[in-house]
């Protein structure tokens, strides 16, 4: 049995996040002493470290959820886990395509630059231009 601070430390989770993912129902109510501490087995080790690696890849609460079912129901289809996955990379194929252009962008503005006065400055002038600018849908982040 594992306390929240115990668990938190093994999988590299704050004890907020763990209460959090508890609180939306990705993790289990947890099973507590007569104190009322908190107390984890292996089952919900597993599963911490699950929600963990699928957030370090990207994936959002929402999918990580889907997995997560899919996940405790072993004899549904894995086709339906794949198409998280697909959807997810298709994701980070257009980040990354938008943080290449950022880069470029980047990358000009820094070459163009004379290193000269404020008032000459490439990087000031191209950020006053708004046509030069990725559109909204193109924004990291976005």
């Amino acid at each position: 049995m594992l306390t929240i601070g115990n668990l938190a430390k093994m999988t590299g989770t704050k004890v907020q996040t763990i209460r959090y993912y508890e609180q939306i129902g990705l993790m289990p109510e947890p099973g507590r002493t007569e104190g009322g501490q908190r107390r984890y087995t292996d089952t919900e080790l597993d599963r911490l470290s699950f929600i963990r690696h699928s957030r370090q890849l990207g994936f959002s609460l929402d999918a990580i959820r889907e997995l997560l079912d899919l996940s405790d129901h072993p004899d549904r289809p894995c086709r339906e886990a794949d198409g998280i996955a697909r959807r997810q990379l298709k994701q980070v194929e257009r980040r990354m395509a938008r943080l290449e252009a950022l880069r470029a962008e980047l990358q000009r503005m820094v070459h163009e630059c004379s290193g000269g006065s404020t008032a000459d400055c490439r990087v000031l002038e191209v950020l006053r231009d708004h046509s030069e600018c990725l559109t909204d849908h193109e924004e990291i982040g976005a």
